[in-house]
Order: structure tokens, then C-alpha cells, then sequence
């Protein structure tokens, strides 16, 4: 399970805690700082509590013109709002999950930075799990959320089928995962992969490569593996597939990855060999290798990664990777998920019912391994 979602978890216990089973600590909390109360901004404004109790729980229900009056009000009186009771009022809790498979890939942990940098914009909180390792464990973190009263899901790892989380009936988008029966925002996987095969291709390789695992066909990746498969088909050239479970740590990939780099060693002695990666994670230990092998980065091979994670300009030889743009995914698949929750907040909801899938184009991002 990631810190954060135990972190955030612990926070909220003790919240609860401190709020409700120490009345006593509770008050003297009170009572230290005096509170501006419903029945202050009611005075202030000249309205009643009712009206000042649906502008916090039902906005959409006054007139813009008092929904102004209200908000200067709050300014006025410094009003600071009590979340935890607006929580236990209303039932909504200003959270989101997020499900990750792993933090090891770049990827995903760039993700969630990105994710976590929209707090700024929406005012959503997160809640996090990550690395589950088997259907049932994804489950336990996902009623775990829901136990919350998450307002929203952003998921990104594959246990749990689109179907099932769209019959939880709250607001999820995925991102790169299956995504038939829920939003999704996704990279223009296809494009990306003729991006990199193509410019492989233009420095004169003898044979292009392609590692990558075993990826299902309703999995947005499977484009890469695809796009590579198409472009080598249609120019007439020589290829190889190498698809394989990689692993989930550093170890397990490197020692898969060493075992294919061996065989690419004997099959093809003496040819230039272009290897797209499936990911920029996994083109960092690829050219690691190579740096042990030859104690330099050979001419003889090129390298094109995927994502342009932070590892991609950090690496010790800069890598050529095709961007994924994922600052503006996580913003997309933010803004569509508010727009969701934030619908369901209004006092006469209509939620969209047409699924919406949306990619994003790739951006190719040329340094060191491949000109």
C-alpha cells in the first residue's frame, strides 16, 4: 500500500477521533479560537440560516447574486470553513482515489506528481494506493476508498474491470488501462510507436527491435506494440518482437531485460540495432547495460523509450523518447472527472451518459541515443 494512502488514512482517524470521541478536546478546540458560525454569516448578510446552510451544501439552489453576496461575507467575517463537518452534512468529501499498479516505472510516479499538482485548480485531495499485486487486494483498496466517500476514482492499474467500476456509480476515468464501459484519457499509443520506429528506421538500423510485454489488445499500449508491427511491415523491414513478462522491481526487469540483450548480442553480431522500449524506465537499464558491456553507448545500437518520465532526460546517457505529454493528461483526466462530481453536486444533476475517450497526441523528443 502507498504512504499516502495510509498517511491520509491516519490523518482523517484522528480527525475523527479528536473531533467526536474527545468531545471534551473538541470544544476547548472551539473555544480557543472563536468561530464565525452559520448564525454569524446569517446577521451579517441578513439572511437566513437556511439560505447560508444551502449557498455551503447546495450553491446552485440561490441566485448568483446571492451566492456573491454570501461569498464577500465569508471574506468579511475571515470565515474559515469546517470540512470535516461539511463532510458528515452533506456526504461529500472533496476526495479522490487514485489506483496505481506500481511506483517503480517513472511513469506512474510522474503521474501521480501531475495528478497531485491539480489540487491547485480543482481543490480535490487524493487518496492513494498502489502496487497491488492481485485482484484481491485491488479490491480491498478500492472499498477501502469508497469506505471514505471518495467523490471521484482515477485508475491506472488493471485488476479491476471497467464494467465493475462503472457499477459503483461514481465518477472514474482511466488512464492507460481498459476503459470500454468508463472514461478514459489516453496517449495516442499508435502514433507514438510510428513516431519511434520511424525515426529508427531513418538511422539506417540493419534490424529494429521491440521489447515490450505480453499486452492485451483493449489496453491502449497495445498500439505501441502495433504501430512498430505496422511501420516495419509496410517499409519491408527486418524486425523482431520480444514479448515477455518484465517484472514489477529493478531486479526482476534488469535480469529479463540482460537475458534479452544477450540474445540480441548473438542473433545479430555486427548489424546497427534500433530497439524501441516500452517504456523510458526500461530504456534507462537497457543503456545502463550497454554502458557495462562496452564502457560506452555504442554506435551500434540506437534506443527510442516511451513517456519522457524525468529518467528520460536524467539517465546518464539522455534518452530519445516519444512524450507523452503527462502534465496535460492528468489535467484532462482531472478536469473530466470534475466536471462529473461536480455535476452530481447540482440540485437538478444531468450526467453525461455517452462515454468519453480521449487521446493525446505524442510529442517525439530527440537526445543521445537516437539523432
Amino acid at each position: 500500500m502507498c504512504f499516502i494512502a495510509l498517511s491520509v488514512s491516519v490523518l482523517i482517524l484522528q480527525i475523527l477521533n479528536h473531533s467526536f470521541f474527545s468531545k471534551r478536546g473538541f470544544f476547548n478546540m472551539a473555544s480557543q479560537n472563536k468561530k464565525v458560525t452559520f448564525n454569524d454569516i446569517a446577521k451579517y448578510t441578513n439572511f437566513s440560516k437556511t439560505t447560508i446552510s444551502r449557498y455551503f451544501n447546495n450553491p446552485n439552489s440561490l441566485t448568483l447574486k446571492n451566492q456573491e453576496i454570501i461569498a464577500k461575507a465569508l471574506v468579511d467575517l475571515n470565515y474559515q470553513e469546517n470540512k470535516l463537518a461539511k463532510v458528515l452534512a452533506n456526504g461529500k468529501s472533496e476526495f479522490v482515489g487514485i489506483l496505481l499498479p506500481n511506483l517503480f516505472l517513472h511513469y506512474y510516479s510522474e503521474m501521480l506528481n501531475q495528478l497531485l499538482a491539480t489540487y491547485e485548480k480543482f481543490g480535490y485531495k487524493f487518496i492513494v494506493f498502489a502496487g497491488a499485486g492481485s485482484n484481491e487486494t485491488e479490491h480491498k483498496y478500492l472499498q477501502e476508498l469508497l469506505s471514505y466517500k471518495i467523490e471521484g476514482l482515477i485508475v491506472l492499474s488493471h485488476n479491476i474491470s471497467s464494467k465493475e467500476l462503472a457499477s459503483y456509480n461514481i465518477p472514474v476515468v482511466a488512464i492507460e488501462r481498459e476503459d470500454k464501459y468508463i472514461n478514459s484519457i489516453n496517449t495516442d499509443n499508435y502514433m507514438g510507436a510510428v513516431q519511434a520506429t520511424s525515426l529508427l528506421a531513418k538511422n539506417n538500423c540493419d534490424i529494429l527491435i521491440h521489447i515490450n510485454s505480453h499486452v492485451p489488445d483493449e489496453i491502449p499500449s497495445y498500439n505501441r506494440i502495433k504501430g512498430f508491427i505496422d511501420i516495419c511491415e509496410e517499409h519491408h523491414i527486418k524486425h523482431k518482437l520480444f514479448l515477455e513478462d518484465l517484472g514489477d522491481t529493478y531486479d526482476e526487469t534488469r535480469a529479463h531485460i540482460k537475458k534479452i540483450f544477450n540474445i540480441i548480442q548473438k542473433s545479430y553480431p555486427g548489424m546497427r540495432k534500433g530497439i524501441f522500449m516500452a517504456n523510458d524506465t526500461h530504456a534507462n537499464i537497457l543503456i545502463n547495460i550497454l554502458m557495462c558491456e562496452y564502457g560506452k553507448f555504442t554506435d551500434e545500437y540506437k534506443v527510442v523509450g516511451f513517456d519522457n518520465s524525468p529518467i528520460a532526460s536524467e539517465a546518464i546517457i539522455p534518452i530519445t523518447t516519444v512524450g507523452q505529454q503527462i502534465d496535460k493528461i492528468a489535467y484532462e483526466a482531472m478536469n473530466l472527472l470534475a466536471s462529473q462530481m461536480n455535476e452530481l453536486k447540482k440540485r437538478d444533476p444531468h450526467p453525461k451518459k455517452d462515454i468519453i475517450h480521449k487521446k493525446i497526441t505524442p510529442v517525439l523528443i530527440k537526445r543521445d541515443t537516437c539523432t
